[in-house]
């Protein structure tokens, strides 16, 4: 099933979550998905939440989390996600947060203790520098403490980082260049061996001068395999308009009702190319076929596939349903 050269083909599914919204008060230099204030203020509905949890327990998986975006900018419609997870028998582990949503103490405790009512059992609190170029730290604070008077497990993401954010002023936003400046000059390329961070989305621009990047010639020799983690189902995540997105590849997109069966040739193009011939198979037919031309050098594979993807959607304007949502290269930048 999983062998190099057959057709991708999502048989079971280990452990994800669901996209509630992109629609986010931050816009992190880190966010795999590329959300942002930008995006359409758009929040899964019922249906959706129910059909996606349906096919997410048809294929093995009952225990998920519920991120974004930011998902209690919405509080009822988190509610109601949270409801139906309990009607169609899946656990909610946690539910991720950046806090901006909070104001003050009674209004969080409040929040919070209608969703616990609903199913609410941990809150996993963003804590990061990337998240604090956008959210005074103040609010996080507020957040754990919140949870804490709500009865609501708090799992600071991660804790590491509290002191140093702590550190500065907690009523404002501070930028990286700050914590630069403040703990060392190296501190932005220190941050991915102390959090995880999965280079896509916007961290491939934010890392790419860092970390050093390689020439295409050197990035084909070193894949000349197909893209085997496409059927990987250890972190997979179904959206608010029915996307599957295969191994954490943001941007590509299976259908929810697709799932479960082997993928053609006619509906999949650019997924079963790069299952079956990886990154070379997809830089040949953006050569030949859309004249994409490449740079001088990329992060990784997964870089190079990133751009050639974007330069579909936002340069040559291809319609495609593996290219979804089309918001996540327009937001990028």
């Amino acid at each position: 099933m999983d062998e190099i050269g057959r057709r991708l083909h999502i048989t079971r599914l280990q452990s994800g979550g669901l996209i509630t919204n992109y629609y986010c008060s931050s816009r992190c230099a880190h966010c795999l998905y590329a959300c942002s204030p930008h995006w359409e203020k758009r929040y899964i509905n019922d249906e959706t939440a129910r059909m996606n949890l349906k096919k997410i327990v048809s294929l093995g998986c009952r225990e998920i989390h519920v991120g974004g975006g930011e998902p209690l900018l919405d509080p009822r419609g988190l509610a109601a996600v949270l409801r139906i997870a309990a009607e169609e028998g899946v656990y909610v582990e946690y539910v991720e947060t950046n806090s901006s949503w909070y104001r003050d103490h009674e209004s969080a405790v409040e929040i919070l203790t209608e969703l616990k009512k609903n199913g609410l059992s941990t809150l996993l609190v963003s804590i990061s520098p990337f998240h604090n170029e956008h959210i005074p730290f103040a609010r996080v604070k507020g957040t754990i403490e919140a949870c804490r008077s709500a009865g609501v497990s708090a799992f600071p993401w991660t804790a590491d980082f509290y002191r140093e954010i702590d550190a500065l002023d907690d009523r404002i936003p501070h930028s990286i260049d700050e914590y630069a400046r403040r703990f060392g000059a190296d501190y932005l390329k220190m941050i991915p061996s102390r959090y995880w961070i999965h280079m896509g989305g916007r961290a491939l621009k934010t890392f790419e001068d860092i970390l050093g990047k390689r020439e295409v010639g050197y990035l084909l020799s070193r894949n000349p395999r197909g893209c085997s983690e496409l059927h990987d189902t250890s972190h997979f995540h179904l959206d608010l308009f029915g996307n599957y997105i295969p191994g954490l590849c943001s941007g590509l997109a299976i259908h929810r009702d697709d799932l479960g069966t082997e993928l053609s040739p006619e509906d999949y193009p650019i997924l079963t190319t790069l299952y079956a011939s990886g990154i070379r198979g997809l830089l040949e037919i953006a050569e030949k076929r859309y004249g994409f031309s490449p740079g001088p050098g990329y992060l990784s594979k997964c870089h190079l596939c990133l751009e050639i993807r974007r330069c579909l959607v936002t340069g040559k304007h291809i319609e495609s349903r593996e290219l979804q949502p089309e918001g996540f290269y327009f937001n990028l930048d």
